[in-house]
């Protein structure tokens, strides 16, 4: 299921992608107005913590809809919505793992891959949609950067989780770019900061459930600045897949339901070009994850 979130008349809402249409269904005005359920969740953060029952719960309300005489007044379509990231607010930082691709670690100056897991956060006021204009924040950097990469969101509680039991904890999958001032990060000599920026964790477009991607590292991930290829590359190649991250991060931070975690970007960001290449004013950035979407953002 591709679920996402929106606002429309100022009613924030959220639910799945019309088959074969480019609308969405409002889950939460058919349960207001067809009551089919005996509670449902208004807020999809708590409502991942429900697991698949949540999933199943959603399926139930787009079935009455479907059933009822009035249908399409449950359907938005995408052209008068606005889009919000399907994860709004994380419960703590959002987790972000560092030089998890061998030939960017190598493109950003390593000698050698780490082999520890770097992990590093963005705050949760970073978070931005797919389809959001972002600030290129001219007035603190001038060396902007994207990154693209896989994000995993958790859908249950978990602390020592089993690395055989990681994929029990995986609510589903989204699309991040991981925007970052690296003049900051050399600035500070951390990467909160510069990582940190009003808009720079765009996610979106959707959350898709785990069920709809069953092995999550054979998939391409493609990221373009104004329709030119800057990455390609794959999540077979990280270094610590889905199920290693979840389970040694869980041994040192309990993870929560709605808890987001950037799985590292493949080789191709603009610093690691010769001469280094920045996001300006006026630029497009897109980045595409087989199987999950498109995120695109427009800088100024």
């Amino acid at each position: 299921m591709k679920i996402l979130s929106f606002k429309l008349g100022g009613h924030v809402s959220f639910g799945p992608k019309v088959k074969k249409e480019e609308a969405v269904w409002d889950v939460l005005a058919i349960q207001n107005e067809l009551q089919v359920l005996p509670s449902f969740s208004s807020s999809i953060v708590d409502g991942i913590a429900l697991g698949f029952d949540f999933v199943e719960q959603i399926r139930k309300l787009v079935e009455a809809a479907e059933k009822s005489d009035r249908a399409d007044s449950f359907k938005r379509e995408f052209t008068v919505i606005e889009w919000l990231s399907p994860i709004p607010r994380t419960p703590k930082n959002i987790m972000c793992v560092g030089k998890n691709y061998n030939e960017h670690a190598k493109e950003m100056g390593a000698e050698a891959a780490p082999t520890d897991l770097m992990i590093f956060t963005k705050s949760p006021t970073a978070i931005a949609a797919d389809g959001q204009t972002v600030s290129i924040h001219a007035e603190l950097s001038s060396k902007m950067d994207y990154e693209g990469e896989l994000a995993i969101v958790i859908g249950k509680r978990g602390k020592n989780i089993p690395k055989n039991l990681a994929y029990d904890y995986v609510f589903g999958y989204t699309i991040a770019n991981d925007i970052t001032a690296r003049d900051l990060q050399e600035k500070h000599q951390q990467f909160f900061l510069g990582k940190s920026l009003e808009g720079t964790c765009p996610l979106g477009p959707y959350l898709v459930t785990k069920d709809e991607i069953p092995n999550p590292q054979d998939l391409t991930v493609v990221t373009k600045v104004n329709d030119e290829v800057r990455q390609n590359g794959s999540t077979k190649n990280m270094m610590f897949s889905v199920e290693t991250l979840v389970a040694i991060l869980s041994q040192h931070v309990t993870l929560e339901p709605g808890d987001v975690i950037l799985t590292g970007t493949p080789a191709g960001v603009g610093k690691g070009m010769n001469p280094p290449q920045f996001l300006k004013a006026g630029d497009t950035v897109k980045v595409s994850i087989q199987g999950i979407g498109t995120l695109v953002n427009h800088f100024e």
